[in-house]
């Protein structure tokens, strides 16, 4: 029977190779260190290799696949679920911080995208108070569908340490993006000095976790998505294939730095077998772990919930430039610098099958979140009861 200190030290061992490994890739790659390494927020180092038909045509094949998947659950096994629901309690009201946070919201979406100045430039303080007031509107609405349960007013304590991890696990994610040579980065990264970027990107990055788990959340108070994916196929795995799972994880890794532009998109990816692997070895519960009993609705509605909430990622960040001449003076614009697969825009910076990686996005927070806890002995349990709509 392996210790708790035991499963923890591989964890923080395994969660280590995720940077170790696609460092050790490019400086192989690169004889040293990837263009634009180091630069805070990240400026566009490198012009991307530009489209590729092939690459699109077999990346839409996939992403193709994984519509129906989520489309058409039937198609592959999945079974109705019969099971008898309560309607939900209408005449639970509002939270009080549903309501605040509305003209919030409004403002600080108005200040961004009218570039509105008077002593000071507020299109450079908006991005926090506007996406801080959305999550607590989002978490107003799961307490309305949800009787009165949502994170802010059953689990407080653990909105405050999604806001901590979040800010961390996003900064691993800038860290990786050097390595497939700027992804995505930051047009107007001198807005701030060094000290005022990595203080106010810290506040920013508070915000991804949070908004993610409470779209999971409203999400699940629709039976429609609740029930959708919770009888399907079962799909128990045994230790041998998670090693492999686990090889195939470090080899994505190394090969992200290596072939920066070819596997550019393992950025999204590798995170998923190496973590979720390592945590089934070594006993842990993972997104997956229902799916061994045939219910996928844990690891689906991560997905769909990151991918909802991509979308007015999306849509803020696109609209801040798209009613003026100029780019955004807005610190926390960003662009995209995707290899192969930049065609079809809709009123987003990001390419039409960019969108797809949001769903592995989902799943990496869910795991990154967990990996902590494991770790820092904290409650994972960001769940709450009600599911009645």
């Amino acid at each position: 029977m392996m210790k708790n200190w035991q499963k923890k030290f591989i964890l923080i061992i395994t969660f280590s190779l995720i940077f170790i490994l696609p460092y050790i890739g490019s400086v192989v790659r690169w004889k040293g260190l990837p263009p634009g390494y180091g630069d805070f927020p990240a400026k566009l180092a490198e012009a991307d290799p530009g489209f590729n038909a092939l690459y699109f045509a077999l990346a839409s094949l996939v992403a193709l696949f994984i519509a129906l998947f989520l489309i058409f659950p039937g198609l592959f096994g999945f079974k109705k679920n019969t099971d008898a629901q309560a309607e939900p309690d209408k005449k639970t009201p509002f939270p009080v911080w549903f309501w605040w946070s509305l003209p919030v919201l409004g403002l600080s979406w108005f200040f961004m995208w009218a570039r509105v100045h008077f002593f000071i430039s507020f299109e450079y303080y908006t991005f926090v108070p506007l996406w801080w007031a959305f999550i607590l509107i989002l978490d107003g609405i799961v307490y309305k569908r949800n009787h009165g349960n949502s994170i802010v007013s059953k689990k407080p304590k653990v909105m405050q340490l999604l806001a901590v991890v979040s800010c961390f696990s996003w900064f691993a994610f800038e860290f990786l993006n050097f390595f497939v040579i700027e992804n995505w980065y930051y047009p107007n990264n001198e807005v701030f000095t060094n000290f005022g970027n990595v203080f106010w990107f810290s506040l920013s990055y508070t915000t991804v976790l949070p908004a993610v788990f409470e779209w999971y959340l409203l999400l699940k108070t629709f039976k429609g998505f609740r029930n959708r994916y919770r009888n399907g196929p079962k799909f128990s795995v045994n230790t041998k294939f998670l090693l492999i799972y686990y090889v195939l994880g470090l080899g994505l890794a190394f090969g992200m730095g290596y072939y920066p532009y070819a596997l550019f998109w393992v950025l999204w990816v590798a995170l998923v077998p190496l973590l979720s692997a390592t945590m089934a070895l070594t006993g842990y519960w993972t997104p997956f772990t229902p799916i061994k009993n045939g219910d996928w609705s844990s690891i689906i509605l991560i997905a769909l919930a990151t991918l909802f909430n991509g979308f007015f990622w999306e849509f803020w960040n696109f609209g801040s430039e798209w009613f003026h001449d100029s780019l955004p003076t807005n610190p926390n614009y960003w662009k995209y610098s995707v290899p192969y697969l930049d065609k079809i825009h809709i009123f987003s910076e990001m390419p039409i099958l960019g969108y797809f990686g949001y769903l592995f996005f989902g799943v990496n927070c869910w795991i990154i979140w967990l990996i902590a806890a494991y770790i820092f002995n904290f409650d994972a349990d960001f769940e709450v009861a009600g599911d009645n709509a």
